[in-house]
């Protein structure tokens, strides 16, 4: 009897008292298929509901809620989301989650679509509980000889790269890259946050006597989060007793947002990729991001196609009034990207902040000076 990988890695072990907020997320894209195999352009839109399941289920993940539009396909998940366009496929998934394992049977079902690999990338910060991780996440190290064994043969060679402050560890961020040929232009923004102010985490807790709400709806308006992005059409989901998720589309846009509220190991994280980088301005979308949840600490990973040109202020270091910068990272990724990685820690009460840049462009409502002439999606 032929043994597949998850088989091998075995169960995972026993939950940690704490829940693991912080996310892995696989982004695998293809080459166009043939036009006799292909000739309405689906791609891996043409995957039925059981065939995502079948790699899903490898992952332990499962669907909650579904969002579509005419250029992709988005899917909020018992542990975060996974969005399918045409020739790409996003997955992120927190807890104790394999999501690795998934890899074989997403592109056993490509290959039936007649769809070439053109790359692969996989990031992750370092897990708030890394002991209670199963294999192959156990380490890094064990992440990436995984991902060799599947795009190791892309034309670039597999590429790893652990990015932050040694002295640092739980701030650090992991990446793994690998390509045939250069990537179509795009930005994509990862962002994480911990210790989150008590008074927002509680938005998130249904029913709650200290100021939850009955329904994710709600939750998504209280919380300011359906101000991030006004454009964005919401699919959200609220979980019992507390936790929330939600993705957000837009033309070929997409964000994600994913809250973990319980104290001492509370943690959200926002995602947008995707979008027109003209129209947004990094560090106000930033700002409104961090309004909704006040953390104490919080990272971000701008991945950028395309050049600097093209993604505009996103190609810049942010500066964020009330936090102090504590570390910034740029790589080079092949095939012309560009990794950006900064950690930010919230100044003392009474304290000034020694960079501050967020005050330019916003009213005195504290809403967006809008960019005129551009759409954001």
């Amino acid at each position: 009897m032929e043994m597949s990988l998850a088989d091998c890695w075995g169960p995972a072990p026993a939950s940690p008292i704490g829940f693991e907020g912080y996310e892995k997320r696989l982004e695998i894209t293809f080459s166009d298929a043939p036009v006799f195999a292909d000739p309405c352009g689906r791609g891996l839109r043409a995957l039925s509901r059981h065939q995502i399941d079948s790699f899903l289920d490898l992952a332990r993940c499962t669907i909650v809620s579904q969002l579509s539009n005419k250029q992709f396909d988005s899917y909020v998940l018992s542990e975060s989301s996974l969005f399918v366009y045409s020739h790409k496929v996003v997955i992120k998934t927190c807890g104790t989650t394999k999501l690795l394992l998934s890899i074989p049977r997403i592109l056993e079902l490509a290959a039936e679509l007649s769809l070439p690999l053109l790359s692969a990338k996989y990031s992750r910060g370092a897990f708030i509980f890394p002991g209670a991780q199963p294999a192959p996440h156990r380490s890094f190290s064990e992440e990436v000889s995984v991902l060799n064994g599947f795009f190791g043969g892309l034309k670039s060679g597999g590429n790893a790269y652990v990015m932050g402050d040694a002295f640092r560890p739980k701030k650090m961020w992991h990446v793994y890259y690998a390509t045939e040929e250069p990537e179509q232009p795009m930005v994509t923004l990862e962002m994480c946050m911990t210790g989150l102010d008590a008074g927002k985490a509680a938005v998130f807790f249904k029913n709650s006597a200290d100021g939850g709400c009955s329904s994710a709806k709600e939750m998504t308006k209280v919380s300011g989060i359906s101000a991030i992005i006004p454009e964005m059409e919401i699919c959200d989901f609220d979980f019992d007793p507390c936790g929330y998720s939600m993705n957000g589309v837009c033309g070929p846009a997409a964000s994600t947002i994913h809250v973990t509220p319980e104290e001492g190991f509370s943690y959200a994280s926002y995602e947008a990729m995707n979008f027109n980088p003209g129209s947004l301005v990094y560090s106000d979308l930033i700002k409104r991001v961090l309004s909704c949840f006040r953390p104490s600490d919080f990272s971000l990973a701008v991945t950028i196609f395309g050049g600097q040109g093209f993604a505009k202020s996103w190609a810049a270091d942010a500066e964020v009034c009330s936090y102090l910068l504590e570390d910034v990272v740029e790589q080079e990724l092949p095939g012309g990207g560009l990794l950006m990685y900064q950690s930010f820690s919230a100044v003392a009460p009474g304290a000034v902040s020694p960079r501050s840049t967020l005050d330019d462009g916003w009213s005195s409502d504290g809403m967006e000076t809008a960019v005129q002439g551009e759409e954001t999606c």
